[in-house]
């Protein structure tokens, strides 16, 4: 009769959590290269003032367009599926850090997990010929999501409610950024000069520029809501190009894009040196 190996579950264990790890980077390395593209554009747009779209139908078309294009939007997909699958086993189980277990952390987490499985839903059905969600898809969606909010029982305050937490998660993330929170999720002690300077540089501009954009979507929703009119929200495309119409022009919408490309390059620097 043979005896059974004991602890023989750790070995599972372990290859759970090194899968979930390598879901995770590859979900960041998918988070800066959507990023990157969306800068990108926006940066050409403040440039030239082209009809291109800076948002995420607007990279995924682009991506479409390059050889070998499919192939490279399945994978862009599967990445954003990998965080996507990162951030629920957070939200079951508890992150990394000392406040990884507590709620609003595990809350947080569910948030960004239902995120990036819709990020990650529309790109492979962008990828699989669905091409109603690529260019302007961000504007449609927002305009319609808030149309239908308008129409419920007291859909102003629903519309204002949502609107408000956009906007404070812009100011969240740029706050965040300028205070470099992002340090403690890095492994920051182990990581050398250059390292930590690029970091620096690309996580506090990366941070604002981005904070900026979320800001400016939820002020649009809340202008939506004063107005009771859907027409009033903005998608990404439009609230990046709205930033060439403020009296900075288009100084401040390339500053904005290049913010924009800061954090796609922030985001691969997470994906090699963050803590998971």
């Amino acid at each position: 009769m043979t005896t059974p190996r004991p602890h023989a579950a750790v070995p599972a264990e372990a290859a759970a959590s090194q899968g979930v790890r390598a879901a995770a980077r590859a979900g960041l390395a998918a988070r800066g290269a959507l990023y990157l593209l969306v800068g990108a554009l926006a940066v050409h747009i403040g440039l030239t003032g082209t009809g291109e779209q800076a948002d995420r139908g607007g990279a995924v078309a682009h991506v479409a367009a390059t050889p070998f294009g499919t192939v490279l939007l399945w994978a862009l997909g599967l990445g954003l599926a990998g965080m996507a699958v990162w951030r629920l086993s957070e939200a079951a189980f508890g992150g990394t850090g000392p406040e990884g277990d507590k709620a609003h952390k595990r809350a947080l987490s569910a948030g960004r997990c239902v995120f990036y499985a819709g990020s990650a839903f529309l790109v492979l059905s962008f990828a699989a010929g669905r091409r109603e969600s690529g260019e302007g898809a961000t504007d449609r969606q927002s305009r319609d999501v808030t149309g239908r909010l308008l129409d419920l029982p007291g859909g102003r305050w629903w519309v204002g409610a949502v609107a408000v937490g956009i906007l404070g998660a812009g100011v969240w993330i740029a706050g965040r950024a300028v205070l470099r929170k992002y340090r403690d999720d890095l492994a920051w002690e182990r990581l050398g000069t250059y390292p930590r300077r690029f970091m620096d540089v690309t996580g506090v501009a990366g941070g604002v520029g981005r904070g900026l954009v979320f800001a400016a979507l939820g002020l649009s929703g809340v202008r939506a809501a004063l107005a009771f009119d859907p027409s009033e929200a903005k998608g990404m495309d439009d609230t990046i190009r709205s930033f060439a119409q403020t009296p900075a022009g288009p100084w401040l919408l390339l500053a904005v894009a290049a913010g924009l490309v800061f954090f796609g390059l922030f985001s691969f620097g997470q994906a090699k040196w963050r803590e998971v």
